[in-house]
């Protein structure tokens, strides 16, 4: 089991402290929900979460494999609903491959990219899309 503690600092900024290693992030509200936009908000961190999530679970199939994808990214755009209430609606992620594989190889990394424990563990009314570019 893995502990974070996180901090309500005033201002609607936060420090969250991951107990294991120590690294500390701090969040901040969004411009567009009372904050300042001057870090990370917690919404934020969602779509990094997926995103660091789908690259991670991708290494880890790439491993197995024997082919290294160092240098892959993924962008996540982030969709808003407000009504009926405020909530995440659409987390699109856009994977780029550093390199062209054997279609063998790039169907075993499409497949492992929607296998991310993220991707699984979110309300299905959230649209996630992920899209992969090769090379």
């Amino acid at each position: 089991m893995t502990s974070v503690t996180i901090e309500y600092q005033g201002a609607l900024h936060c420090k969250a402290t991951h107990e294991l290693s120590g690294t500390v992030l701090t969040t901040d509200a969004p411009r567009d929900n009372h904050g300042k936009g001057e870090s990370f908000s917690p919404t934020d961190l969602v779509a990094t979460a997926l995103g660091s999530c789908i690259l991670s679970v991708m290494g880890i199939r790439a491993r197995m494999l024997e082919v290294d994808i160092s240098g892959a990214t993924a962008t996540v755009d982030k969709e808003m609903a407000n009504a009926p209430v405020r909530r995440i609606k659409k987390l699109t992620v856009k994977v780029r491959m550093p390199h062209q594989l054997s279609t063998e190889l790039m169907l075993a990394l499409e497949e492992a990219a929607h296998t991310c424990p993220v991707h699984k563990s979110m309300h299905p009314d959230i649209e996630m899309p992920i899209e992969i570019a090769w090379g």
